[in-house]
């Protein structure tokens, strides 16, 4: 590479995300969660899935202190997806940023609820329920599912090393592709 190469080509930081990225949204995609866990095949419904997803593997690498800068990666990854996607809906620029900073800070709550509910004895079945259901309880069996998937989702992550996770390797949900 020449000098004004280096000078002048900016590496986008964020790349190394991307394959943990598009796992997430793999697996938040997967069909079980719509089928059996009766989340709702809509756009708000795969937001939910999808950030459910992002939101373990967001509580389980910040056992890692060191991957805080990851984190924030993954985070813009996010972002300019969400953002993308609304425009493609047809969101238009003048609105466009409230709704990623709505979408935001719907993450925060989510990644609040599913930590407390993991990691700190609150109700997992509380929080499926009001995050994926906007407070509309569905079937006890969808949500046994959802509850037993996310959590055993959760123990897997929790074996997984940093590493593996950062390179997209995500344990399998047990869910059929």
């Amino acid at each position: 590479m020449s000098f004004f190469s280096k000078i002048f080509t900016r590496d986008n930081p964020n790349a190394k995300m991307q394959p943990l990225y598009n796992a997430i949204v793999g697996e938040g995609r997967q069909l079980a969660w719509y089928e059996e866990g009766q989340v709702p095949d809509t756009i708000d419904g795969r937001f939910d899935m999808i950030a459910a997803i992002f939101s373990l593997v967001l509580v389980r690498l910040e056992k890692d202190e060191a991957r805080g800068q990851d984190i924030a990666w993954l985070t813009e990854i996010f972002i300019s997806d969400m953002e993308g996607q609304l425009r493609q809906i047809g969101i238009g620029d003048m609105v466009v940023g409230k709704h990623v900073g709505r979408m935001m800070g719907a993450l925060g709550g989510r990644v609040g609820a599913y930590r407390d509910a993991l990691e700190k004895d609150a109700d997992l079945r509380d929080a499926i329920i009001r995050n994926m259901f906007r407070g509309e309880k569905p079937g006890d069996r969808a949500l046994d599912f959802l509850a037993s998937r996310l959590a055993a989702y959760h123990a897997a992550l929790g074996q997984c090393s940093t590493d593996t996770i950062i390179a997209g390797q995500l344990p399998a949900s047990g869910a059929p592709a």
